[in-house]
């Protein structure tokens, strides 16, 4: 998508040739016309399926995956990083997060998805596919069925991409990333 890859080279920032901090629209302030777009585009590729539900996690997915439910008028579910105690039966992973150094136990309501549920999962980065893995884990356990898999940016430097293509999903990413060497972003062509 050309206009987020532009957005990505004019307000990215490199820090340490391996993290993309995309903070200024996508993971502290987020910008609503990109948001917009991101979720009509998501929308134009994944309608082809019987989507009812987005499914993300908290927080920096949420944006896109609720421009992306809000074209499909399908609700947003988003998996939450700690069990709360206001959660009774739940359905859980665990996740380590590649730019946080750190392992969650998400977890989702059992109320929210159930086997007549057909998933399209939007995440804001795809690395090693972790998130992924721990939210298919989730879905594999409500017996709901993931249609696709949308990545805002995917670090395709990194094995998600690989992995999630592997197994056999429908996997659209916006923004794909050959490299963040020498501090320079470089898109896949």
């Amino acid at each position: 998508m050309e206009k987020l890859e532009k957005y990505i080279l004019e307000n990215g920032q490199v820090i340490n040739g391996k993290i993309l901090k995309v903070d200024t629209f996508l993971n502290h302030q987020v910008d609503p016309q990109i948001m917009d777009c991101i979720g009509k585009e998501f929308y134009h590729y994944f309608k082809k399926y019987p989507i009812n539900k987005i499914v993300t996690i908290e927080t920096s997915g949420i944006a896109p995956a609720l421009m992306c439910a809000f074209q499909f008028q399908v609700p947003l579910v988003f998996i939450k990083k700690a069990i709360p105690s206001t959660m009774s039966e739940a359905y859980s992973a665990k996740v380590f997060s590649f730019t946080k150094n750190k392992t969650y136990q998400i977890s989702v309501s059992k109320e929210f998805l159930n086997s007549d549920d057909h998933i399209l999962f939007i995440d804001d980065f795809l690395a090693n596919g972790e998130a992924f893995a721990g939210v298919e884990k989730i879905c594999q356990e409500a017996n709901a069925t993931i249609e696709g898999v949308g990545i805002v940016i995917d670090k395709v430097f990194q094995k998600g991409h690989r992995i999630i293509k592997e197994k056999g999903y429908d996997i659209y990413s916006l923004a794909m990333i050959e490299s963040l060497n020498d501090n320079k972003i470089v898109f896949k062509k």
